[in-house]
């Protein structure tokens, strides 16, 4: 069985972008399409209507780029369970009070089974100050937390 990676909207749209001058965009943006073309069939891979919603904002040119990167991937449907798991990353300052689609994200990917969380969000989903406090609050209520981790840091050997 393959293990299973939710992937958060920002790496949808480092895929997608146009390529950059910015180096280290630039680098995050050829490790992510690494990952995707090189890796990506090693995982039961999967989004979420959350995720869908939000590629579908800004330019509308790179919208339809982003959606036709995932139209083939499953979409799940944002359950009552990753509700309440986001409910209480909230409450509990694990993720800031008003970055709720953030905690949303994490409560999907952990609602779901998912192993890993793969994402470039930095600010409030895979900042090593709040990853800690992330699983701790997760497990608390009986779930594994999926492993936090950007696309470089998932193209090696997952047996770890």
């Amino acid at each position: 069985m393959k293990p299973k990676v939710y992937l958060e909207t920002s790496v949808i749209s480092y895929l997608a972008a146009r390529p950059s001058r910015d180096v280290i965009i630039a680098g995050r943006q050829a490790a992510t399409l690494d990952w995707w073309e090189n890796h990506r069939s090693r995982f039961e891979v999967f989004i979420s209507a959350l995720v869908e919603l939000e590629i579908d904002r800004g330019d509308p040119d790179q919208a339809r780029r982003r959606r036709e990167m995932v139209e083939k991937i499953e979409s799940v449907a944002v359950s009552s369970t990753a509700a309440a798991i986001s409910d209480l990353l909230l409450s509990s300052s694990a993720v800031p009070s008003h970055c709720e689609d953030d905690a949303l994200h994490i409560g999907i990917a952990t609602a779901q089974g998912a192993d890993y969380l793969l994402t470039w969000n930095f600010k409030h989903i895979n900042n090593p100050r709040k990853v800690g406090e992330i699983t701790r609050v997760v497990e608390s209520l009986g779930y594994s937390a999926p492993k936090i981790c950007t696309p470089d840091g998932l193209g090696g050997d997952t047996n770890d």
